[in-house]
């Protein structure tokens, strides 16, 4: 069966309990919106597949439970993230302030990053899709810039192999029956 998406990334969503990281999860994979609260235990994720500048990107999202408990766990996912979401409530002061020790927990990894601010609502569907897409944007255009790198250095690795073996060749007319260049 041929493949169904171009390139594979796994997003994180982590903060407080409570503060709507299922909802917000649900609501962009299956466009369901939940308003009763049960805790996700551990990690659990869902996959979507979307296209973003023509590529068609499958997003494995991965929903971290926010209580005291998991978080040695759900630490151990951060390195494998491309992405991540700091997830808090508006209505809650404590989610807000507590994003600055989940911003440590993932800086402890990653000592550059850039942040983009969405409000978004699982209820009303406000900036699901589009904060999902950005998100994706920003880890595809990170990962070009990976990929661009490799072509750069294979290509050089390359002209410069081909100038060794030019090198290397004698000059003159050569006799075909006497010289192999294998």
């Amino acid at each position: 069966m041929a493949k169904q998406y171009d390139v594979l990334f796994r997003l994180l969503l982590i903060g407080d309990s409570g503060v709507g990281k299922t909802c917000l999860l649900c609501r962009f994979t299956d466009n369901e919106f939940h308003s009763s609260h049960i805790s996700t235990i551990g990690v659990d994720f869902k996959m979507k597949t979307i296209e973003v500048d023509g590529i068609k990107v499958r997003i494995q999202i991965w929903d971290t439970a926010g209580q005291e408990r998991y978080q040695t766990i759900t630490k151990q996912y951060y390195r494998r993230a491309q992405g991540i979401f700091l997830v808090y409530d508006i209505s809650s002061e404590r989610s807000y302030q507590h994003i600055m020790k989940w911003v440590s927990d993932v800086d402890e990894l990653a000592k550059e990053y850039g942040m983009d601010f969405y409000e978004t609502s699982a209820c009303t569907n406000l900036n699901i899709k589009e904060s999902f897409t950005r998100l994706t944007e920003l880890v595809l255009q990170a990962h070009r810039k990976e990929l661009d790198g490799v072509r750069t250095r294979a290509s050089k690795e390359l002209a410069l192999a081909e100038l060794e073996e030019d090198e290397s060749k004698p000059e003159g007319p050569v006799n075909s029956s006497k010289t192999c260049w294998c």
